[in-house]
């Protein structure tokens, strides 16, 4: 008589684990669809540049994530990909008068076949020396950049890159325009993360995040997942660098600074790692606060904004966005054993 008891109890376990699999999908792409739903309507919540550099700096932040979030990578040089994306997406839409998707993916290439050599010496490291490798690295090329004047322009950047869009002009347009027709490079980037972090692959690199000897134990290739996940992370930067790059319509030696790599792991520490949507929260927090403060003709932004970072470090331990989730789990937690 016990037999049909177990197997109905097992029965019960199993729907409640799909159906709480299923309650998770669905939550997903919820939020995948309100964060879309966002995404449109923000150039009309604030000016559309600066909407553009949100979205911008939040795939920027979301790449980085890929590292810091889910490998367990420090890297202080994704400045070299996010600025030399930016550097050949605006030499490839002068030069070659191509449409500026095209040169935003020329400059995302670019972007990985230059991580390529830097995750195959780096990887093998980590903690402080993973980022002083990168930071070094990220160096070389600011300064290679700031000496190749007559290729990037020095000190002088990058000036006048068209936004050429399949023979339309979209400097002589409305801003409105390029933002819907850069938008969608943007979100794809983004949904192209999301995928990487929810794939087999993505679980592994928690798993090397977490235990690294347990992962090698395993059986997995430990610093090859690292240099795909480097590449893959410098890809995603890069593309966000090129529409930057086309949307400000130049490039300056700033793009390729170390404080573009530190302003970049600011932003994904105040959202949240490990989180991606967390990218999104402290690019527009940082992104609308530095044109608030800029519009007001206050100097001292970076007081404001250390200042913010350090109470978001002090109060929400796990950033906004991650805490906001801990609580919202925690809450849920306390019904379910409340419900018993």
């Amino acid at each position: 008589m016990t037999a049909p008891t177990t197997l109905s109890a097992e029965t019960s376990s199993e729907e409640a684990h799909a159906a709480l699999a299923g309650g998770r999908g669905r939550q997903r792409w919820a939020w995948l669809a309100v964060g879309l739903v966002v995404a449109l309507a923000l150039p009309w919540v604030v000016y559309p540049p600066v909407a553009m550099d949100i979205v911008a700096m939040a795939l920027f932040a979301i790449a980085l994530d890929i590292l810091l979030g889910y490998t367990g990578l420090l890297s202080f040089g994704h400045a070299a990909f996010w600025g030399g994306s930016a550097y050949l997406t605006g030499l490839v839409a002068l030069h070659l008068s191509v449409p500026f998707p095209l040169a935003v993916l020329a400059g995302a290439v670019f972007a990985m076949l230059l991580a390529l050599p830097v995750g195959l010496l780096s990887v093998r490291r980590s903690g402080i020396y993973f980022a002083m490798v990168t930071l070094a690295f990220a160096q070389m090329v600011y300064f290679v950049a700031n000496q190749w004047r007559s290729v990037t322009g020095g000190e002088n950047g990058l000036q006048s890159v068209p936004k050429s869009f399949f023979g339309i002009d979209l400097v002589e347009t409305d801003a409105f325009y390029f933002y819907y027709a850069a938008v969608p490079i943007l979100l794809l980037g983004m949904w192209l993360a999301w995928r990487i972090v929810h794939s087999p692959f993505g679980r592994v690199l928690v798993a090397i995040r977490d235990n690294t000897p347990r992962a090698r134990a395993l059986g997995y290739d430990v610093e090859r997942y690292k240099v795909i996940a480097f590449v893959l992370s410098a890809g995603l930067s890069g593309l966000a660098g090129g529409v930057f790059a086309i949307s400000h319509g130049f490039v300056a030696l700033p793009a390729l600074d170390w404080t573009t790599s530190g302003e970049v792991v600011l932003i994904t520490v105040l959202g949240g790692m490990g989180t991606l949507w967390g990218g999104t929260i402290g690019a527009a927090i940082i992104i609308v606060m530095e044109d608030q403060l800029a519009s007001a003709g206050f100097e001292g932004t970076g007081i404001i904004v250390g200042t913010v970072f350090v109470l978001v470090v002090l109060l929400f331990r796990r950033g906004i966005w991650g805490t906001g989730r801990h609580l919202l789990m925690r809450a849920r937690a306390r019904r379910a054993r409340a419900g018993r």
